[in-house]
């Protein structure tokens, strides 16, 4: 069965910090590039970061550059988000998702809208 799973979610207080992590089964990371998006109640689905299949480049919102650090360890079949200095605003369910590109690139609008994959989200929650 090829899925996503995502995990590490959890309930952290504003400046905490939390590293995500997108497993994938049934299928091989490194042939998709990978992208993290978040959706918060009442607001459209945001992309927060993503990489490139070879991992060499990778794009973050502007909300969270800075904050936010995506990686992969393919020989893991794994893709991480550490996300540092959380802000209540950061609040939200986080999805990875992957898209088999034809080229090496990370652009979120376009692994949103090629990607074959997605894992069922992690509650992220940033409160005191």
């Amino acid at each position: 069965q090829l899925q996503l799973v995502e995990s590490g979610g959890g309930l952290v207080q504003p400046g905490g910090s939390l590293r995500l992590s997108c497993a994938a089964s049934g299928l091989t990371l490194d042939d998709y590039a990978i992208g993290w998006f978040r959706l918060a109640p009442g607001k459209a689905r945001e992309g927060v970061s993503c990489i490139s299949r070879s991992g060499g480049s990778t794009n973050y919102a502007d909300s969270v550059k800075g904050r936010f650090t995506i990686s992969r360890d393919n020989a893991k079949n794994t893709v991480y988000l550490q996300m540092n200095s959380l802000k209540p605003e950061d609040t939200a369910i986080y999805y990875c998702a992957a898209a088999a590109l034809t080229t090496d690139q990370a652009l979120c609008t376009i692994i949103r809208r090629r990607s074959s994959y997605w894992g069922q989200g992690t509650q992220v929650t940033v409160s005191s």
